[in-house]
């Protein structure tokens, strides 16, 4: 690839996924890290994009909240899972949705629903959903998070054990085919963990980019939730795993299984 090439090259990863390191860089161009160093200097030079701790990011997108930018990655495939979800719930019916990109994405696909019952921990799902077509919206308290605008800890998780629902929605930061489902806080697996608990039907929405990724906290098991709902086939052993303890699988676009 020769270098101007890696320049358009550069810039189109960034533009699909936000911010990248440049280990990844390296590893995705199949070049070395000297060599990605050497070509991201003059993007950088000329204000094209901007320079962080071992990694690259856009000028537009370095002033967002993490939780904004992590709304740009993947935002297709997002899309499709939430049209899809969106599709199953009726008017009238009661949905419980943690704090997420996927989550959010869902809660706009639901504005032409009518007569929704929302449960919720997230700031932007329920400015999203309430005040319009005669939803009730409920959004648990406690301190808001600057990045999410999410509420957690026991009172948060205390507020929503008092429902139970039609749907209940979370999604989940890495999903493994042995420990099951994972994320990287503490508070937001735990809260996580008491949405799936609280519904009639219990689905997990991810993007493919999640399969095979090793969280830091074990939200559950395979055995915890009733559908998984994303964008591309999972692994061979995420899905056996899953089959195994009698979930199922929803493909935006594809077949059930």
């Amino acid at each position: 690839m020769i270098h101007s090439k890696r320049h358009g090259e550069i810039l189109r990863l960034l533009n699909e996924e936000g911010t990248i390191t440049i280990a990844s860089l390296a590893d995705r161009l199949g070049v070395s890290l000297e060599t990605v160093r050497r070509d991201v200097k003059p993007l950088t030079n000329d204000g094209s994009i901007l320079k962080m701790h071992g990694a690259v990011s856009l000028p537009a997108m370095a002033g967002e909240a993490p939780f904004e930018r992590r709304m740009r990655e993947n935002a297709d495939a997002k899309r499709a899972i939430a049209r899809m979800v969106a599709a199953t719930i009726r008017d009238g019916e009661s949905v419980m949705l943690d704090t997420g990109t996927t989550t959010s994405f869902l809660a706009r696909e639901l504005l032409g629903h009518r007569r929704l019952t929302v449960v919720t921990n997230s700031s932007d799902i329920a400015r999203t959903l309430a005040t319009v077509n005669g939803n009730k919206v409920y959004m648990a308290g406690g301190e808001l998070r600057s990045d999410s605008g999410a509420a957690f800890g026991v009172s948060a998780i205390d507020f929503v054990s008092r429902f139970s629902v039609s749907h209940a929605v979370i999604s989940i930061g890495a999903v493994d085919a042995v420990a099951g489902l994972m994320d990287y806080d503490l508070e937001e697996a735990e809260f996580a963990r008491m949405v799936l608990s609280r519904g009639q039907r219990s689905v997990v929405v991810t993007d493919q980019s999640k399969f095979g990724r090793q969280g830091l906290v074990r939200v559950c098991g395979f055995d915890g939730f009733s559908e998984l709902a994303t964008d591309l086939p999972p692994p061979r052993d995420i899905a056996a795993a899953l089959a195994a303890a009698g979930g199922r699988i929803s493909i935006a676009g594809g077949d059930d299984s």
